[in-house]
């Protein structure tokens, strides 16, 4: 006799309304009073996916994640974001020409091409903090954005003239300001004909024209080759075509650019509220790796990352028709007492003594479909908190941890990481950012 459930697992009862309702207002604790109540895999209903299988156990998770592509489709289940980071970007891309994709971004994004950035990464934080208010309070959100948009530009597109570099610092650091209220008109498309959503789409527009700009900017120049920006490397290789690569930058730029931002936010934001983790990371650079890991096990930027079955499929014991959108759950993997020891407790050492092996720890999902700049994201992180570190002394404006809030699917800090600098050690000749070329 079959051991296979044909129905969905169970799940909260209410109405697709109010659980929408309930998961958009507090998704990280709609997830974990679901958890509780049904335990490591239960059914929810929430716009815009849905019958949403939900599951925080590292061996379902594993078997979603790395299971086949045919099978397990992930951008077929990131459809919706197509209109703001491309048709043909890798987050939507399926099959073949996702591996395709895939293959030529990764070079650029690993081993010692992101090793080569590491001074441009230290200045340019070195040249924001020069800029940080002394003995006030201030959101740390904001300067780490501008931080993050800074490398990026730099790194990634390779922008050098001026007037240029300030366009696309105006109209990128407009359209990664994605809203809640945004987000409506992918609810209801007349919404991007009026009013702030005409306006963002403008501005959406108007960025990718710049973004367009620089690749034919970089395909005439004949040094091409010798530069070291990520554009470049891409062109150079001359394995994507002029639409591939917009999709790709776009992407890299108005996802990766709000995830970086929001990781180091949180960083800095435990950080301060420990002060022997704070002594310690000045210190110790493996230890530096671990507050990296550890800030997002328990802050991880998204909540989930979601897969859509194409095919009736059977995952540990429940058999799952196709169509259904099946979401492996970061956040609540990450703080399970079952693989972590005092899992909300704030303690970057657990990684230095063996915890968060294998599917326990997905802060940047896994399979064919994993993060493509995890390596960057990771690598960026710790330049940009060593540099503060030895930068900077802050503290955090109040004593209580700031809440977790959402801001459309990112978890961040809820009153935007506030602290305060109470003194400044950076020297004025580390502040100039270096050139990108080679």
């Amino acid at each position: 006799m079959s051991s296979r459930r044909s129905a969905l697992p169970p799940g909260p009862p209410m109405p697709l309304a109010a659980q929408t309702l309930a998961f958009w207002g507090n998704i990280d604790r709609f997830l974990r009073t679901c958890e509780g109540r049904y335990g490591p895999m239960f059914t929810m209903r929430v716009f815009p996916w849905g019958p949403t299988v939900v599951v925080s156990d590292p061996e379902a998770i594993e078997a979603v994640l790395t299971g086949s592509p045919q099978t397990w489709r992930a951008g077929e289940s990131y459809d919706l974001l197509a209109p703001l980071i491309g048709e043909r970007s890798i987050v939507v891309l399926d099959g073949p020409e996702h591996l395709h994709v895939r293959r030529q971004l990764l070079p650029p994004f690993h081993g010692e091409s992101v090793r080569s950035y590491e001074q441009l990464i230290e200045n340019v934080t070195a040249a924001e903090i020069t800029r940080w208010p002394l003995d006030e309070p201030f959101e740390l959100t904001e300067r780490m954005r501008a931080i993050t948009l800074e490398v990026l530009l730099r790194a990634v597109i390779g922008a050098e003239d001026s007037a240029r570099l300030d366009e696309l610092r105006r109209t990128l650091g407009r359209a990664v300001l994605l809203r809640p209220l945004v987000l409506l008109m992918w609810v209801w498309q007349p919404l991007a004909k009026v009013g702030p959503w005409r306006a963002f789409n403008e501005c959406l527009a108007h960025a990718r024209r710049l973004l367009q700009t620089e690749i034919a900017l970089r395909r005439a120049d004949p040094a091409v080759a010798q530069r070291t920006d990520v554009l470049s490397r891409l062109i150079a290789a001359d394995e994507l075509d002029d639409s591939l690569l917009l999709d790709q930058l776009a992407t890299i730029l108005l996802a990766g650019h709000d995830t970086s931002t929001t990781a180091l936010s949180w960083a800095v934001e435990r950080l301060v509220r420990h002060p022997q983790a704070l002594a310690r990371a000045q210190q110790d650079e493996p230890y530096l790796d671990a507050v990296v890991k550890e800030t997002l096990r328990l802050r991880p930027v998204l909540p989930a990352v979601t897969r859509r079955t194409a095919v009736p499929v059977e995952l540990t014991g429940t058999e799952l028709p196709a169509g259904i959108t099946v979401m492996p759950a970061i956040r609540l993997v990450q703080r399970s007492e079952r693989h972590y020891s005092d899992p909300d407790e704030f303690r970057p050492e657990r990684f230095l003594e063996g915890e968060g092996q294998g599917y326990s720890w997905i802060a940047y999902g896994g399979g064919t479909h994993r993060c493509i700049g995890a390596t960057f994201a990771n690598f960026q992180m710790r330049i940009v908190l060593r540099t503060i570190l030895s930068s900077a002394e802050l503290r955090a404006d109040r004593d209580a941890p700031e809440p977790i809030a959402n801001q459309h699917i990112t978890l961040v800090p809820g009153r935007g990481g506030r602290v305060v600098m109470t003194s400044r050690v950076l020297e004025p000749r580390r502040a100039a950012a270096p050139r990108v070329v080679a």
